[in-house]
């Protein structure tokens, strides 16, 4: 590789880093907090694939404004594990409301547990309040000054009930496998699958996803440091809004969102075709509820990826995020798979999107091989107008 290609891509690389910007140092006069925690233990053995929920998990308390959530998986000793020994598919993080007494909330037909949702554009999935996956180190998601995610607030659990958080974690351990993208892109055939995890017959047509590489040795974890702001007027409070390429429904003339997370890239058809035509590109439209001014956004893919963007209905951009590749071995550059996106942070009132407006998602990829499970998310933060 010549020193100018090499210097390009480090840059590139270091770049996407989930480092903080200054501004964090100092929040409008308010003292910025932080803590590191541990996920419970993942148990894994080489070839196995942990994908549970853990609920009730470690989180800061009181009624806060979350600044960053970052993770990634450590061994027993903090070591960080790299993508090639323990691959994280997603971890997926949100709250929930727990009943204070689970039988006196049976007793009067109560749930034991209520879901506390973003706000949409999925109604039924993608509920969370953060997710990533590979690219988890060097992709931030820090909220800019003067905003901030809300939670814990005392007012808004109903009666009897606490707020509380939970994960999900997808995890596929690699090593000494033949294929590893084929277990990383969870390749039913490589798993012997034929039944989801729900005792359901997976359609023929259905060649990987997440549906074919579902749970069960060594213990890992999930490091994660919350950064936080004790809630107060100077924080103006920010919705969280994922889209998903994968759902086709207004496309097809169909109201209620239909989003499937996951679809196939198929490989190119052509064998003639130049490298840089081997792109799959993947559209959607969605209906932003309300709208407001863009201060955040980054995109979700899987290996393949190349970037997905974000377009308003005149077809304006309002985001693009891009993927990055690591280069070497070691934790963070692991060869072949994104180790970061990049992010948006729009100077306020500069990117603005209305209620209702019919947004456009967009998620590219390259198609030189089959891919199998891939996601084209995009999350955005938007401040709502004051009415």
């Amino acid at each position: 590789m010549k020193m100018s290609l090499f210097l390009v891509l480090l840059i590139t690389l270091l770049s996407a880093t989930a480092t903080l910007p200054l501004e964090a140092l100092n929040v409008r006069g308010h003292r910025l907090k932080s803590k590191t925690f541990l996920s419970p233990p993942i148990s894994l053995r080489p070839g196995s694939v942990s994908n549970k929920v853990y609920y009730d998990i470690s989180f800061p308390r009181g009624h806060l404004a979350l600044k960053s959530f970052n993770a990634e998986v450590v061994d027993e000793h903090g070591v960080p594990i790299p993508l090639h020994e323990t691959y994280l598919h997603h971890w997926v993080a949100g709250p929930y409301f727990k009943a204070k007494d689970a039988a006196a909330a049976a007793a009067q037909n109560l749930p034991d547990f209520i879901l506390i949702r973003n706000s949409g554009v999925c109604k039924t999935t993608l509920g969370q309040y953060y997710g990533l996956g590979s690219e988890t180190r060097h992709t931030a998601t820090w909220v800019p000054d003067p905003y901030g995610i809300e939670v814990g607030n005392p007012e808004a659990p109903p009666k009897g009930y606490e707020e509380k958080w939970v994960f999900n974690i997808h995890a596929i351990d690699t090593r000494g496998v033949t294929d590893k993208l084929g277990c990383t892109e969870c390749r039913c055939n490589l798993y012997n699958v034929t039944i989801d995890e729900d005792g359901q017959r997976i359609s023929k047509d259905y060649t990987g996803g997440a549906g074919c590489c579902y749970d069960e040795t060594r213990n890992v974890f999930l490091r994660y440091k919350v950064m936080w702001l004790d809630w107060s007027d100077a924080v103006l409070p920010v919705k969280i809004y994922i889209f998903d390429a994968s759902d086709r429904a207004l496309l097809e003339g169909k109201s209620e969102p239909a989003c499937k997370i996951e679809y196939q890239v198929e490989e190119c058809s052509s064998g003639n075709q130049a490298k840089n035509d081997c792109v799959h590109v993947q559209v959607a439209k969605q209906i932003l509820p309300r709208g407001g001014d863009i201060v955040f956004g980054v995109g979700h893919q899987h290996s393949g990826g190349i970037a997905a963007s974000l377009h308003g209905e005149d077809g304006r951009l309002l985001c693009e995020s891009v993927a990055s590749y690591g280069e070497g071995q070691e934790a963070g550059n692991e060869a072949g798979y994104i180790v970061g996106m990049s992010t948006c942070y729009p100077k306020p009132g500069t990117v603005t999107v209305r209620d209702g407006e019919v947004l456009t998602v967009v998620s590219n990829y390259s198609s030189e091989r089959q891919h199998t499970g891939v996601m084209g998310l995009f999350y955005i933060l938007v401040a709502e107008h004051e009415q």
